[in-house]
């Protein structure tokens, strides 16, 4: 079984994505959908056995981590999705996902774009591929104001590896992505301290997972559409900027400067293995004044895939 977290705070297209998830399914699924500090109308509850909503208490802060940590306490499937709440579905997403994804292993699907008012695949008027893998920017704080990281694209990848069905990526959006409950609850994910919110998700997921002996993979026999959300409809669900902040720098400080107790590989690790990253110098290390084993290492037996 595939148990499904879709959080929202108070998202236009919420139902609709849930009777996609429902629609496109092919096997056991359940879906847990998550009402972040907010009660939706009647009329919007969807009626099916395999649909169990929470409701968390209205709070200024955002409690996507809190959400998602209580579909995966209520669960009672092998792996799990957390997806958002503005996303159409390949058919047989379930299938295939939990058919290819291995434990000590986050996946996720091709990653098209939604045109949410025709509910399809949004036709791309210039050259640009779905994204299947994307690395992190270098963290120049003359960018970003300050050391963080910040995921994006990485077309030429997708177009270099296009014919390899399911392949290592560096990182992810995080608005869709799929691992086994062991995994999860392993490795502590969806911690509270330090990340807040839901700020630095990606990282926190990806990093571990790859620095903890690990794999995250892109899987392009299955697909979904994200919403591009822009002007037109805005943030939805929106992230307080004092959160936001606080988790990109505890992100930054946590894995650069090597400060997880689980990992068997140091953060310049995972650079090496994608390198060379756009935009990121040769002597990146003296940039970021990098220093390794930070943090005593604790060894543990590599799982391998």
């Amino acid at each position: 079984m595939l148990s499904i977290m879709i959080p929202s705070r108070g998202e236009l297209f919420f139902k609709r994505t849930i009777e996609d998830v429902l629609e496109k399914a092919t096997g056991e699924i359940e879906v847990f959908p998550i009402c972040d500090g907010y009660q939706i109308p009647s009329e919007d509850i969807i009626q099916d056995e395999r649909v169990i909503y929470i409701h968390l208490p209205k709070t200024y802060k955002h409690q996507k981590r809190h959400g998602i940590n209580e579909g995966v306490r209520q669960s009672k499937g092998t792996h799990i999705m957390s997806l958002d709440a503005h996303c159409l579905m390949a058919r047989g997403f379930d299938e295939i996902l939990t058919r290819d994804c291995e434990d000590n292993m986050v996946m996720i699907p091709r990653r098209n774009r939604l045109d949410a008012e025709r509910w399809c695949i949004q036709k791309q008027s210039d050259m640009r591929p779905p994204i299947d893998y994307e690395y992190v920017m270098f963290p120049d704080p003359k960018l970003f104001k300050f050391h963080s990281f910040h995921g994006f694209r990485w077309d030429k990848r997708t177009k270099e590896r296009w014919s390899i069905p399911i392949d290592d990526t560096m990182t992810m959006q995080a608005s869709c992505w799929v691992m086994t409950k062991d995994h999860f609850q392993r490795n502590g994910f969806m911690q509270t301290e330090g990340f807040t919110g839901w700020g630095q998700e990606a990282e926190s997921l990806c990093f571990k997972t790859w620095l903890r002996g690990g794999t995250v993979k892109t899987n392009k026999r299955t697909f979904y559409a994200h919403l591009h959300k822009g002007k037109h409809y805005g943030r939805m669900y929106h992230l307080d900027i004092r959160q936001t902040r606080a988790s990109y720098q505890y992100s930054f400080d946590y894995f650069m400067n090597n400060r997880d107790p689980m990992r068997i590989r140091d953060f310049d690790w995972l650079i090496e293995k994608f390198w060379p990253l756009p935009g990121w110098p040769d002597n990146w290390k003296q940039r970021l004044e990098y220093k390794t084993k930070h943090t005593p290492i604790v060894q543990v037996e590599e799982i391998s895939i």
